[in-house]
């Protein structure tokens, strides 16, 4: 089981680091259409009150893309936390078990 274990917290880690390049990427795309959409709205004339609240409404897919980005990096992130609790447990059973 700890062998097991070892191995699924190695192929996480990869997985990791995939979604937080993914995260990265998704929030840089989010923040560059938001700041050419708050130039688009002011170069038109839109009153400035209210360009933040259009130019968020008009990006609205990319924010929900860099959103799911962030809740799947986070959510690995915790699974990995939990495979290394467990494993600790793990080894501290082998360690008992071995003294005996």
């Amino acid at each position: 089981m700890i062998l097991k274990t070892s191995t699924r917290i190695d192929n996480a880690t990869v997985t990791i680091y995939k979604l937080a390049k993914e995260r990265s990427e998704t929030e840089y795309e989010y923040r560059k259409a938001l700041g050419q959409e708050i130039a688009r709205l002011k170069a038109e004339g839109t009153p400035v009150s209210i360009i933040g609240d259009i130019a968020r409404g008009n990006t609205a897919e990319l924010k929900l893309k860099r959103d799911m980005a962030d809740s799947m990096y986070t959510s690995a992130r915790d699974s990995m936390k939990a495979l290394q609790s467990e494993l600790s447990g793990l080894q501290s059973i082998y360690k008992v078990q071995s003294e005996v």
